[in-house]
């Protein structure tokens, strides 16, 4: 079974060649005592069912997909936006390995994170000493200017303290008194990837600024604060310091990744690239306000902006879509005195001539949509904007505040009078939804592939296409560079919704002679 050289195929058409047919037939055959084929059909179409789907809702005891990630992927991408900082996670080689593997996918770019490798004997001891000779090391080989350290199951469920042991560590020289170590316990129990950025976003805080707050008064420096919260839409970043740059505002961006998760092959290798620096960080009680772009999300480093730093942590929602962005810009004129540049207003009229002109289309086009708490607000939210109604919309991880007030958002427009709001569900919920209750596109991450050709399955008039838009999307490239906030944000997902629509219109009428009387050349 080898490929022919001047004839090399890619998987699919290699594995359909009779010799793997027969191999695969063989295996399941001799080896999977494979249930028969109309056992499995009969099984696949029950599943499709409302009384199916009511079996689904009720299950408590198994999560399958839970479209969420666990905590410490989120402190090592909060961990990653801080100048010439290394994530370094206290547990597992295997845990850090799913969250290098699962940003590279994402990224298409290496990332940087070390473990102290705690094994069984490290189960039962405590990890102190994988933490003397981890920090040591890491900093040794990769010449860190910031450790931030998270932590796995394993440490959280024996107890170990990390306060107690990065001070022992830096007490018996291990490392520097005075080296940066910010730290947070983020058991992947309990929680989500949004839960675990919080928590190392809080942690860089109170490191920083907890005992040095004598000398601060707010707005002293003139400046705002911006927290992005997980983000990994690139482009996002950029078109934050754009907007901000238009204004003439003076800001500090805490938490900025772009760069080392999008550096350029130019022959140098960067391990450390870009990030908000030490310096912005303990300035950053001086600022006028802190604005958190992800509020729901944002529990934790919120309330000690409130308490610690005395500034009021204005409340702002996520700048997606017409709406949100003119009131995120109102506010922050509002809070500077700068006003609305001339080229950002440019900017809104061009997303509003690009709204009327592709209304027709999107107008009463149904979506299920699945995602983070603040993402899916401000999605639901701009496709109501479009005329568009967001039928069924999932959180895995979001509270019972946030369902009722993305009820209350819904209930606000008439495009949101028919939407059901799940929380605590995961995948394979949102599968049996697009079954019984079938939207015309599914919008969410790289998971949704799966849901997608499961409605194929059932016949082409039940399939729900996907639109891909969230995190992870790991089957397509270079969509990370995109950007989801903001007026040029707006613009790019419109684009994406409308083409999805045109695309499967053209799809639905191909037919030569039978269904292309509306295969029209001007849409």
């Amino acid at each position: 079974m080898s490929q022919v050289v001047d004839d090399i195929k890619p998987s699919y058409p290699l594995f359909r060649q009779e010799e793997y047919t027969d191999t695969l037939k063989n295996k399941q055959e001799l080896f999977e005592e494979k249930v028969p084929q109309d056992k499995i059909e009969a099984t696949f179409q029950w599943t499709t069912t409302e009384e199916y789907k009511e079996i689904n809702f009720n299950r408590e005891a198994l999560t399958v997909n839970p479209a969420k990630a666990c905590q410490p992927l989120g402190s090592v991408l909060c961990a990653l936006g801080f100048e010439k900082t290394l994530p370094y996670v206290h547990g597992s080689q295997g845990c850090v390995a799913y969250f290098r593997t699962y940003f590279n996918r994402h990224f298409k770019e290496p990332v940087a994170c070390v473990s102290d490798s705690m094994t069984e004997d490290a189960a039962v001891f405590g990890g102190q000493k994988n933490m003397f000779d981890g920090l040591e090391n890491a900093k040794a080989l990769y010449k860190p200017e910031m450790i931030a350290v998270s932590t796995t199951c394993m440490a959280e469920v024996i107890g170990d303290d990390l306060n107690a042991f990065i001070g022992n560590a830096k007490k018996e020289g291990h490392i520097e008194q005075d080296f940066p170590t910010p730290f947070a316990h983020t058991p992947s129990f309990v929680g989500s990837h949004t839960t675990g950025w919080d928590n190392m976003f809080e942690g860089i805080q109170r490191y920083f600024t907890l005992n040095h707050m004598e000398d601060k008064e707010v707005g002293s420096n003139g400046k705002i604060n911006i927290v992005p919260g997980f983000e990994t839409y690139l482009g996002n970043y950029r078109v934050m310091k754009r907007m901000m740059e238009e204004m003439g505002v003076e800001y500090s961006l805490l938490c900025d990744p772009s760069e080392v998760l999008d550096t350029p092959a130019d022959g140098e290798y960067r391990m450390f690239d870009g990030g908000t620096t030490i310096d912005e960080v303990k300035d950053a009680p001086n600022a006028i306000d802190t604005l958190f772009l992800q509020p729901w999300q944002s529990v934790k480093s919120r309330k000690f902006t409130k308490n610690t730093w005395k500034q009021p942590a204005t409340d702002v929602q996520i700048p997606m879509g017409l709406e949100a962005t003119d009131a995120f810009l109102m506010k922050v004129s509002e809070l500077t005195g700068k006003p609305i540049s001339e080229s950002l207003t440019r900017e809104r009229g061009i997303l509003v001539d690009m709204m009327t002109d592709s209304h027709a289309w999107l107008h009463g086009k149904k979506f299920g949509l699945y995602g983070d708490a603040d993402f899916v607000m401000g999605m639901a939210k701009f496709l109501m904007e479009l005329g568009a109604e967001p039928t069924q919309i999932l959180c895995n991880h979001a509270n019972k505040r946030w369902k009722k007030a993305m009820e209350k958002v819904l209930s606000e427009s008439p495009y949101g009078q028919n939407s059901e709001v799940h929380i605590g569900k995961d995948l394979w919920h949102f599968r049996s939804l697009m079954f019984t209750n079938k939207p015309d596109f599914m919008i969410g991450n790289s998971y949704g592939k799966f849901i997608q050709r499961d409605t194929l399955h059932k016949g082409k008039e039940h399939e729900v296409p996907l639109i891909r838009i969230g995190f992870p999307i790991f089957d397509r490239h270079h969509m990370h560079r995109d950007t989801t906030l903001g007026y040029e944000g707006a613009i790019y997902m419109l684009k994406t919704l409308v083409n999805s629509v045109l695309e499967r219109l053209d799809e639905e009428t191909r037919g030569m002679g039978t269904t292309d009387y509306n295969y029209d050349l001007v849409r």
